[in-house]
């Protein structure tokens, strides 16, 4: 995401949280929007969809220490939240951020020139000189390539940010379980320059996301001059599992249960990610449905100190494709002593309101 995109999105309203709010804070806000926005919840919903999406990429900045301390400086830098449209755009209020930084040097009219003429691109744009929007905020922050705002150097007054070398995008396929636990991953990258194909070896957080992006920084390609290397944008792409589903940092799973053992209780085998497996208590006359919640036994946080989420069971009362003797004798029995008792009651009543 560019520095762009970051000044303008206000990432503690999408999670609605305080900018002030602690890791916790935002943790339990995020949880609980992304389990109400979840596609799963939201069938065929749109814009449920693309609001599940604003909530992840602003739980995935601000639960990011770093990211969320340089989050905050750009928002600061630019009056927390003005919204600069791109530039060279006309019109009342249409400065693009080029524009923004010409202003600071006394400079007017799109294409921003810095101190002797040396001209802002785009983030990520390489040439000698070429120093991205990205670079030059580098020096708020701390970041190596050149003294630039807010460096050891004299400041506004003080030489441009260096150039650095082109961002590069890849993307990268794990298992289920590789992208909960963390896992080491061999990407093949292409140099657009037509020089040889370079194998990186990453290391992705634990609990990354399906579609969510991973930067590497310094993996990109090499800066003009020996200045620093782009960095290497990774969209992971997450492999469905056969039992366990992800639901924000809780699991969930389908538990087959006879007949019998819904009607009467059962303590039943359920398996965990971990493989350890857990006995579970099913209550006499559970129904098809229901879910039984197993604390702790979801997605462990990125973090050590993260709280893990939880693993929530729905049961599924297996129905036999046939029935034959004893089996078919006892059926018959069971459906004349409860010939009472009608499971549709009401439903009818209900369908005409």
């Amino acid at each position: 995401m560019s520095m762009q995109e970051w000044a303008e999105k206000d990432f503690y309203a999408v999670l609605g949280v305080s900018h002030d709010a602690d890791a916790a804070e935002i943790k339990k806000a995020y949880r609980k929007k992304a389990r109400t926005l979840h596609p799963d919840a939201n069938p065929g919903d749109a814009s449920a969809e693309q609001r599940f999406k604003e909530v992840g990429e602003a739980y995935a900045v601000l639960s990011d220490p770093e990211q969320r301390r340089q989050y905050d400086g750009i928002r600061a830098m630019v009056g927390g939240g003005a919204r600069f449209s791109s530039p060279g755009a006309g019109g009342p209020g249409g400065a693009g951020f080029e524009d923004l930084l010409g202003g600071l040097f006394g400079q007017a009219g799109a294409g921003a020139r810095g101190p002797g003429g040396v001209r802002f691109g785009t983030p990520g744009a390489g040439g000698a000189g070429g120093a991205g929007f990205e670079d030059l905020l580098g020096g708020l922050f701390g970041q190596a390539g050149g003294t630039g705002f807010g460096g050891p150097g004299p400041g506004f007054g003080g030489p441009t940010t260096a150039a650095r070398g082109q961002d590069l995008d890849a993307s990268a396929r794990v298992s289920f379980r590789d992208a909960l636990t963390g896992a080491t991953v061999s990407l093949r990258v292409p140099d657009p320059r037509g020089g040889p194909v370079r194998t990186v070896n990453a290391r992705l957080p634990r609990g990354v996301r399906d579609g969510q992006k991973v930067r590497l920084r310094g993996k990109g390609l090499p800066g003009p001059g020996g200045t620093p290397a782009g960095d290497l944008l990774v969209t992971v792409h997450v492999e469905p599992h056969p039992v366990f589903r992800r639901d924000g940092d809780d699991l969930r799973m389908t538990l087959p249960v006879s007949f019998d053992e819904a009607v009467l209780g059962a303590t039943v085998d359920v398996p965990t990610l971990d493989g350890d497996g857990v006995r579970v208590k099913v209550p006499a006359g559970t129904p098809s449905g229901r879910s039984l919640r197993l604390k702790g036994r979801g997605v462990q946080g990125a973090r050590s100190d993260d709280p893990a989420g939880d693993l929530l069971v729905t049961v599924e009362v297996v129905v036999p494709q046939r029935v034959d003797g004893a089996a078919r004798e006892a059926v018959e029995a069971f459906a004349k002593a409860t010939a009472g008792e009608d499971p549709r009651a009401g439903l009818a009543e209900r369908a005409r309101r």
